[in-house]
């Protein structure tokens, strides 16, 4: 009847709006609320106010869960926010969006009601989205005024396309958290890890992950070898195998004493 709709409508609007209200009070309860328990490390990320976030985790430690419940804590509280999900690939941001986005959302049973929706992104009534991208430049490039840029499986987004993103969070000042298993001393990631920049760095091993198990970890040891199991699980920018020389090797060739040849105050006359 009318009047049960009526009164279901009513009771779901009391339901998100206490969502909400939990949510804002405690942003790590955007998973408890759904079912799920979030690690020590998790609560971290999402109670932070940190500008700019660097998530250094093995594999399966939940990284992409977390990027969810940031994606959708930026998207519920705050109206006619726009939150980039950036994957490397079409693939990826697609399972991104449906597999940990959607499910979180449905979960918490949608306490702000979609205006529209795809495969991958969602636009809410209070005016915020959510878009998932693939880590191509011509793809992203004109978005702008971004109030989180997420960047999932960091290592492996190119130099070129990072700084291009960069610029879309000027205006809005917004947030960036990066999130990567390693892939090798090369790149942004790495170097923005190992820089003294200001980042809030936040790094989780396989054996701090409570869902994985000692025995699993011993078994993919001797599977995949000492060197890839310590880029996969225990979080360790190893050399590439291809490189001619060491990284550590050529940091130690490194000296900021020796004065450089020409000045670059001097000015010479060709």
């Amino acid at each position: 009847s009318r009047v049960a709709r009526l009164e279901k409508q009513i009771q779901g609007r009391d339901q998100g709006d206490t969502v909400l209200r939990q949510v804002r009070e405690d942003p790590a309860q955007i998973m408890t609320l759904a079912g799920l328990e979030a690690d020590p490390w998790q609560v971290e990320i999402l109670q932070s106010d940190a500008i700019q976030s660097l998530l250094l985790a093995s594999r399966q430690a939940g990284k992409s869960q977390v990027a969810a419940a940031l994606a959708l804590k930026a998207a519920l509280l705050k109206s006619t926010s726009l939150t980039l999900l950036l994957s490397p690939t079409q693939r990826q941001s697609g399972e991104l969006f449906r597999d940990k986005v959607l499910k979180l959302y449905n979960s918490l049973d949608r306490p702000i009601k979609t205006r529209q929706e795809s495969a991958l992104q969602m636009s809410l009534i209070n005016g915020s989205r959510i878009i998932s991208l693939p880590g191509e430049e011509g793809t992203i490039r004109g978005y702008s005024s971004v109030d989180l840029l997420i960047i999932d499986e960091a290592a492996r987004v190119s130099d070129s396309l990072y700084y291009s993103v960069r610029p879309m969070l000027a205006v809005s000042k917004g947030r960036l958290v990066a999130l990567s298993t390693p892939f090798g001393k090369r790149g942004w990631f790495h170097d923005s890890w190992v820089s003294t920049d200001q980042w809030q760095r936040v790094k989780i091993t396989a054996d701090q992950c409570p869902r994985i198990t000692e025995s699993f970890l011993n078994e993919e040891r001797r599977a995949l070898g000492d060197r890839w199991y310590r880029q996969e699980y225990q979080c360790s920018f190893e050399a590439t195998t291809d490189a001619v020389f060491a990284y550590e090797d050529i940091q130690a060739a490194l000296s900021d004493e020796v004065q450089p040849l020409f000045p670059t105050s001097e000015v010479i006359d060709e």
